[in-house]
Order: C-alpha cells, then sequence, then structure tokens
C-alpha cells in the first residue's frame, strides 16, 4: 500500500510534529508530582476564529481502590486563545456532576473530544459511570468503580456548555469490549467518524475501535481499527489522532494519505521499581500510523519493534497526541513525562512550508 521510501518520510513526519526536545509546557497538571496531568483532549477552532482546547485535570489517585471518594478525575477544562494558539485561558470547567446523562453518575472523567459544526459546539467527554458489570463476569468488578461510556454536550456557545444535558453517545454491555472512551472525531469524504479506545472488563488491554455517524446517533464498524502490535504496543493501541497531509511530495503519488497517531505500551502494569522500558497503563508511549483515504478503515503499522515517540524524562511516557491545523501551521499537543513524574500538556508548533518540505525531500 506505501513503499518504504514512502513510510520513512511519513515517520520523519511524524518525528518533526511530535519533537520531544523541541515541545514547551502548554497547560501545566496541578501539581508537580506523578499522578497529575493535563491533557486527553484536542483543539478546534470557535465560530469568532479563536481558539478552544479541552482537556481533563487528572489528580494523583489510584484506581485500585476505587474513585468514587476521590478528585482523580473530576474536572474537564476548556481554555480559549486569541493569539493563534500561542497562549490559552481558563473559560470554563465541568465537573463529575456536569458530564453524566439524567439518572447517571460519573466516578472520573476521562478523554474528551471538541467539534464545532452544523449543530454549534458538541463536547464529546468519557467518563466513569457507577453501574454494574454483566452478571457474567461481576466477580470481576472492583468495589468502588463501574463502567465507562462515551456522551455529548451540546450548546451554541462555551458559557452554554455549563447548562448544557449529557446524551448518551457510546455504551457497551460486551464483556470483551465493556469500558469504551476516549472519543476523537473527524470528518472524511463527507463522512464523520468516530474513534474511541475500548477496555475489557479485565483491563488488561486497549483497543481502538470506529464508528461513523449516521445522522441520528453512532453506529460501530470495527472493534480493531489498529489491532494491537507484536511487540511494543502487544498490550495497547489507542489512537489519538488522525492528520490528513498535505498533497505534495512522494507521499502524494500513492493519493491522499493520513497519518494516525496512537498510544501503545507492552504491559498495563508497572513491573518494577525503574517501570517497563515500552510503557505501561497510564504512562503509555507513543507511536505512528498510515492510510490512503481511499482505502480507509485500512491502517499500516509504521512503528513496529518499537516506538517513535517517548519522553526523555520520567517514565518515558508520551501519549494522547493531537493536532491541529490552520492556514499557516500545525500546532501538536500531546502529554509527556516530566523528570517529576508529571504530564503536562506539550505544544510544538510546525510551519505547513516546514511540513511541505519534509514531504518534498528527494533524499532517501
Amino acid at each position: 500500500m506505501l513503499s518504504q521510501t514512502v513510510r520513512r518520510r511519513l515517520v520523519e513526519v511524524g518525528r518533526r510534529l511530535v519533537s520531544q526536545r523541541d515541545a514547551e509546557v502548554l497547560v501545566a497538571p496541578r501539581a508537580d508530582e506523578p499522578g497529575f496531568w493535563f491533557g486527553g483532549g484536542n483543539i478546534c477552532r470557535d465560530w469568532d476564529g479563536a481558539l478552544l482546547l479541552c482537556g481533563r485535570y487528572r489528580n494523583g489517585g489510584d484506581s485500585r481502590v476505587g474513585v468514587e471518594a476521590g478528585p482523580r478525575g473530576a474536572e474537564l477544562a476548556l481554555l480559549r486563545s486569541t493569539d493563534r494558539g500561542a497562549t490559552f485561558v481558563h473559560v470554563l470547567s465541568l465537573f463529575k456532576a456536569d458530564v453524566a446523562p439524567p439518572g447517571e453518575e460519573a466516578l472520573s472523567i476521562e478523554g474528551s473530544c471538541l467539534r464545532r459544526g452544523d449543530r454549534g459546539l458538541e463536547l464529546f467527554v468519557s467518563s466513569e459511570k457507577r453501574s454494574a458489570y454483566p452478571e457474567a463476569v461481576r466477580e470481576f468488578q472492583k468495589q468502588g468503580t463501574g463502567v465507562w461510556s462515551i456522551d455529548v454536550l451540546r450548546a451554541e456557545t462555551v458559557e452554554g456548555l455549563a447548562e448544557a444535558q449529557a446524551e448518551p453517545v457510546l455504551q457497551s454491555h460486551e464483556p470483551a469490549w465493556l469500558h469504551v472512551k476516549d472519543p476523537v472525531l473527524f470528518d472524511l469524504d463527507g463522512r464523520t467518524f468516530m474513534v474511541y479506545c475500548s477496555h475489557p472488563f479485565s483491563w488488561t488491554s486497549s483497543n481502538t475501535g470506529l464508528a461513523e455517524w449516521t445522522g441520528s446517533g453512532f453506529d460501530g464498524l470495527t472493534r480493531s481499527l489498529l489491532p494491537r502490535g507484536p511487540v511494543w504496543d502487544v498490550a495497547v493501541c489507542r489512537v489519538t489522532g488522525r492528520l490528513a497531509l498535505p498533497g505534495v511530495g512522494g507521499p502524494a503519488d500513492c493519493g491522499a494519505v493520513s497519518l494516525y497517531f496512537y498510544d501503545g505500551a507492552e504491559c498495563i502494569h508497572d513491573h518494577g521499581r525503574k517501570g517497563r522500558p515500552r510503557g505501561y497503563s497510564c504512562e503509555e508511549i507513543g507511536g505512528l500510523a498510515a492510510g490512503l483515504d481511499a482505502d480507509f478503515p485500512r491502517l499500516v503499522r509504521l512503528s513496529v519493534e518499537g516506538p517513535l515517540f517517548q519522553s526523555p524524562y520520567g517514565t518515558g511516557c508520551s501519549r494522547y497526541v493531537s493536532v491541529f491545523e490552520d492556514e499557516e501551521q500545525y500546532i501538536v499537543t500531546w502529554q509527556q513525562s516530566r523528570p517529576d513524574g508529571s504530564q503536562p500538556l506539550m505544544v510544538n508548533r510546525v510551519s505547513r512550508g516546514e511540513l511541505a518540505d519534509i514531504l518534498s525531500s528527494e533524499s532517501p
């Protein structure tokens, strides 16, 4: 589908976009300690041209003993930029009670995705809700925990989201794909797709599912958009962002090409004082896939034997990559482990001209 030369060029593009050492902190977590971070969201453009950023503040806590009593995933924040993404100012906080549909109780907030479309602002948010596991696997449920699902809040303005009523979007009752979270939405050839992460009842892996908007709801297309890999990403494969590349250079000879950033890990739990060299749950590291838009949802993995994106600090965690594109630049954000163990939201800015130069380069 893609030649080795094209694949190498796409990897070069990915490394330039997610440049670990060129990045700077965009949003700091609530504390400079392990277990604290900000991220798991995206940037979109508002009706007035301002940029909106969504993400959650995660605080330290231990999910193994339940999250109902603590502040671990307590706040979903929206920030606004009027200087083309140079700086962002906090404009809204939503808490657990704000993101659950009527009659449901959210225990923790997870990944989100913000869009502005014909229906105004749409904030897709995943949360863990107080709910029992299916009877066949109920003995595996830890006390104080629930089931993850995805909802949407709609309003004309950011301020209106504070009063919006959450509506269910995607949930599962099948033990092998029980928890669904971390929505990522994009449009392709006039169709709207939602990528999401799923976990089994046992929390032994992460997978990437794909659903399509039908006009009245989202219908599932596949539970394995990008199957888990053979080496470093054998336990986790979570697609977090898509970037449609400009039609220049060698890759364009194949047709319209898109990059897909994903989080991977070879295990779910920490296996030692120094952690695992290839990630684990909450400390995932990054990989890259690509696909021809004409062949979607067929994708090819570009990071087979090892990760492409790894922080030089702390645990090495580098995850939840998201790319916003405007007329002049790409604004790339992701969570990155720091020396103190926290994970702030990092940002790297790359001009459209520089990316086009990489794609058009004649070097092998």
